[in-house]
């Protein structure tokens, strides 16, 4: 069963990062499982019984798109490589049906996206109403590795924090509920990860020996994801910090995200536009 919350708690004022404070993710301890269920065993089962409920609200948010109801969800899934980005599409949506997601792996940009500005490819792969979109990787991108590799000029990546702040703005604004996560996984725990790829050969197509280079520099990837949560965070577009060592609590926990955001949506059922009681009576009739 799950750890009864401290103060009954969501579980999204367990794991939102405070706004106008420093982050320190030095601080915050990437095994740890706040308000998680005690164990893997009850975590999987957990995780296994909020897909109905995830599967439920997703049909009903889909169907109050068809009234013009202009309401869809985005999750944002950042953080370093082995963090389990992709882990997290594979386990939590799942359980919502495929038709109504919008799934984006952002890559490096291709030489048409480099020629626009740095934004355009984001809003091309935003959800429609009624979607659930899901970002592997971000916009984040252009303020995190632009950063470290010094891709950009700093002043030119200085102002993409408050192009950032506004694009989301615009985006709550427009009806879209912002999931911002950051799965936060420890220096071991990564190289333990890229180690069980190098040792399975069926996982060799996930490694790059370049993970390694980027792993020297893990301590330059903490601060720029220190500023980047500290400075493109608003009370309608926060950051959620989810320890990610423990795949089954990272599982849980997006789950559970998702599950109170779209629980807080309530969307509906549309009202039927039509005589329900005279189309039975002719299909009866036909």
């Amino acid at each position: 069963m799950p750890r009864k919350k401290q103060g009954d708690q969501s579980l999204r004022a367990l794991l939102r990062l405070p706004l106008g404070e420093g982050v320190d993710l030095s601080s915050h301890d990437a095994s740890a499982t706040p308000g998680g269920p005690v164990g893997k065993a009850a975590g999987v089962a957990a995780t296994a019984l909020l897909g109905p409920r995830l599967a439920d609200l997703q049909e009903r948010l889909y169907a109050a798109s068809t009234a013009g109801d202009r309401r869809r969800l985005l999750l944002v899934l950042q953080g370093m490589d082995t963090s389990g980005k992709g882990g997290t599409v594979k386990h939590v949506i799942g359980y919502l049906n495929p038709s109504g997601c919008r799934i984006q792996a952002f890559k490096a940009p291709t030489e048409e996206e480099r020629a626009h500005p740095f934004l355009w490819r984001v809003t091309k792969a935003l959800p429609r109403p009624g979607e659930i979109g899901i970002f592997d990787r971000s916009h984040y991108e252009d303020v995190l590795i632009a950063r470290v590799r010094a891709l950009a000029p700093p002043a030119e990546i200085e102002e993409r924090y408050g192009e950032i702040a506004r694009f989301e703005k615009s985006l709550t604004d427009d009806g879209v509920t912002l999931v911002k996560v950051f799965l936060h996984i420890s220096h071991e725990e990564q190289r333990a990860r890229l180690l069980k790829r190098l040792d399975n050969p069926e996982k060799h197509w996930k490694f790059d020996p370049g993970d390694i280079e980027e792993r020297s520099r893990w301590p330059a990837y903490q601060e720029a994801y220190e500023l980047a949560l500290e400075r493109c965070a608003s009370p309608r577009a926060p950051w959620y910090l989810v320890p990610a060592d423990r795949k089954w609590y990272r599982n849980w926990a997006i789950s559970t995200l998702l599950l109170e955001h779209l629980e807080d949506l309530d969307p509906q059922y549309p009202r039927a536009d039509f005589d329900v009681a005279e189309s039975r009576r002719r299909l009866l009739a036909s």
